[in-house]
Parts: C-alpha cells; structure tokens; sequence
C-alpha cells in the first residue's frame, strides 16, 4: 500500500491563527500516487470539518511518503518532541517504550468496539490494545483471463491444480506463469501468504515464533520442487523478483497468475489486461486463511491533550470519514460498520473479493517489538529456501533463530 508522494503540511482550516486554545500535530502517510490524489486532500477535507464544530482545537496535519514517514516519526521521538498522533506502519516499538496511549484511554467504547475484530487484536501488546487500525487490505489470486482461456484452464483452488495451471500457461510460452515475489521489497507478504495456505504461519496458536514447522518446510519444499525447479516461475529468480515488478509484469500482460491487492486492479485496469480474482488456493482446498495487512494509528502522551485527541479520533473513525478513506485509496474498511456498508453497495463491488477474506485473514504479528528483525531476515533470506542448491529446512531454521534471539533480547 506503501506509495510516493509530495511532502506537505496542512495547517487546520477551523479557528484562525492564536485563537485556538489547544493545537493537536498528526504526522500521516500518503496514500496518493501524485499530488492529485495526495492524502494531504483527505486529510484537508476531515480537518476541515473537524474544526468546524471544535473552535477550541486546532489540527496541524503534516503529510509524507511512505519513503519518509515512519522516518519523520522516529526522528520527532528521538528529539524528544513526538506528534500528539502519528498514522504509519508501525506502532509496537513506541507501545514497548511507554510512549503512547492506550486505546480505551482515548476512545469511545462504541468506537473501540467498531474495528475489525483481528485487526483490533493485531493493535494489541501484551494484551493492551495502543495501534489502532487505519487501513487494511487482503490478498487474492489474480489471474489473466485471457492467457487462461488460450491455455484451456480454470483458476485454481488447490496447490495441484495451480501448478497445472503454470504447467499450461508455460506451455503456452507466457513469460511468468505464477509470478513468485520473494525479493526485499515485500517478501514478507509472499511468504506469509503461503506459509498460510499450507496451514503455518510465521507463529503458531500461541503466538510463539514457529518458522521452521513442519508445515512451513513442507510449503516451501513444495514452492521448490514443483514450481521454481520445474521453471514456472518466470526468467526472474523468486529471490530477486520483487512486488513491484511482478505488479507490472501482470499489467504488461506476462503473467498468468499472482497473489495481489487492491492497488493492482488499477494497475492492470489501465493498461487493459483482462483479470479475474478467487480466493488464494490452499494444499488441498481454498487457502483456509489470507494474508491481512494494516496500518496504525497511534497517540502519543508526551503533550497530553488526551480528552482533545480522543475526541478527535472518535470523529477520524466515524463511518462517512472511514468509508470517504476507503474508496478514495481502494482499501478495506477497518470498522465493523463501514464494512458492511461497504459489503451491501454496488460502488463498492470491486473489493467485495478483499472484503470477503478479511474475516479469515491474519496479519503478521506486529504487536512483537521482535518483529522489525525478523521481517528484515525474511526479506533478506527467504528468496534461498527456493534456488536449486538452497535447502527450505535450513533457510527456515535460520530465520527461527533470528526469531528466537530477537525474543529473548525484548
């Protein structure tokens, strides 16, 4: 969801310069991919009406890319001067050092009760609820329509069938017949999603680190030898194949099939490419849960202004404000209430196949301040489980013990 965009400032639009008895910083990721549909506009809109009905409180929002932000934050942290609110990637490592809000602290009991229930619990550290979602998305199978009706198949429901499928599609001469992203950019995600569909994870039922489980080597063993080995992968080692340019080579028309969000409607949309989109296919069925990713929202004490902020955020999550942020970036609802609105309305048709796996989708387990290093090992190894000489037992044993010792050093 990560996207460039312009660095910006809005200065709030309600009570004029002096005359606000309390001023309110939020540091925000832009969602836009040009200044034409920056989030400095949505923000701008929100504030706008905020401030309308609160002439004691000024908001100042400061907007950056995604390249920047989470950055920007840091850097205001460190220096001992944090934004009263900040919506980035990330939220655990500020939670573990005491520096934020709880949610029931700020929050109206019907607005904490409205977020999506894994997503809610995905905010949690220690069992306390600090991130609050923002935006969220799922995965699904994206396959060209029209190089499937060349090679006389199906989407497929199963790993068997979805290797049949690439056997097909390579027959046919397509360039990536399953697009295999295990690059740095976003290897996390592709792992994740398979780890999924061949019933692991990166954790176990407890939460405890379980990357080298069974299942886990069996998934990539069978990525290995039924996928990369047997050359259904593309030109590109999976390793050195990131999101991005699978993305592109799905909207070039030279993939047949890849795991995707939102964003690539658009992408293949406008260059032409005929898609559809089923469920990701599982080991001997429909993927019985999906990749979830969220963004956070979060409040820092540092200032105070609790009882200012909390108002504030009641009004961010209201219905209208979280459907208006929705359909403006093609995301998911992270409210119960704007779901099913969104569920039941023809506009909204395009992401009903993404609302529909966010009740059984997981979400990596950001609430681990060990996290952060384990996401960059993946990023970084993950891509050697699946080269000809490379063993999934090792890589995924290796990836347990960066796991492990980043636990035990929280």
């Amino acid at each position: 969801m990560s996207a460039l965009g312009l660095t910006g400032v809005l200065g709030g639009c309600g009570a004029g310069a002096g005359s606000s008895d309390v001023t309110l910083r939020l540091v925000a990721a832009d969602y836009g991919t040009s200044a034409a549909n920056s989030s400095r506009k949505y923000w701008a809109e929100l504030v706008d009406a905020y401030e309308a009905g609160h002439p004691g409180v000024k908001i100042d929002v400061s907007v950056y890319s995604w390249n920047d932000v989470d950055r920007k934050v840091k850097e205001m942290v460190d220096a001992g001067d944090p934004p009263d609110m900040a919506q980035i990637g990330a939220y655990a490592d500020y939670a573990a050092d005491g520096l934020l809000y709880k949610a029931d602290e700020l929050l109206s009991i019907p607005v904490q009760a409205d977020f999506v229930s894994q997503l809610a619990e995905a905010g949690r550290v220690n069992g306390v609820q600090y991130g609050m979602p923002f935006a969220s998305s799922t995965r699904v199978l994206f396959y060209n329509k029209e190089l499937f009706a060349d090679a006389g198949i199906t989407p497929p429901q199963t790993w068997e069938e979805l290797a049949a499928d690439a056997e097909a599609l390579k027959a046919e001469g397509v360039k990536y017949p399953y697009a295999l992203p295990l690059g740095p950019e976003e290897a996390q995600a592709e792992t994740m999603q398979w780890l999924l569909s061949g019933k692991g994870g990166y954790t176990d039922s407890m939460g405890t680190y379980a990357i080298d489980s069974a299942p886990n080597v069996k998934t990539f063993t069978w990525l290995k030898d039924e996928l990369v080995g047997k050359g259904l992968t593309g030109p590109v080692a999976p390793g050195k194949l990131n999101r991005a340019d699978a993305f592109a080579a799905f909207a070039a028309g030279d993939v047949g099939m890849l795991n995707g969000h939102p964003s690539l409607m658009a992408m293949a949309g406008k260059k032409g490419v005929k898609y559809g989109m089923v469920p990701t296919p599982g080991v001997d069925g429909e993927s019985p849960a999906t990749l979830g990713v969220a963004d956070w929202m979060m409040a820092f004490t540092k200032h105070g202004h609790r009882d200012e902020i909390g108002d504030f955020l009641d009004f961010v999550y209201g219905e209208e404000q979280v459907l208006d942020f929705s359909r403006d970036y093609n995301l998911l609802p992270v409210t119960t209430s704007a779901s099913r609105t969104m569920a039941g309305a023809e506009r909204d048709k395009h992401l009903r196949p993404f609302l529909d796996q966010l009740v059984t989708s997981e979400l990596y387990p950001v609430g681990n301040t060990s996290w952060a290093a384990v996401n960059a090992a993946v990023k970084q190894q993950i891509g050697k489980a699946v080269t000809p000489d490379g063993s999934p037992t090792d890589v995924l044993t290796r990836l347990q013990t960066t796991a492990t010792r980043a636990e035990s050093a929280q």
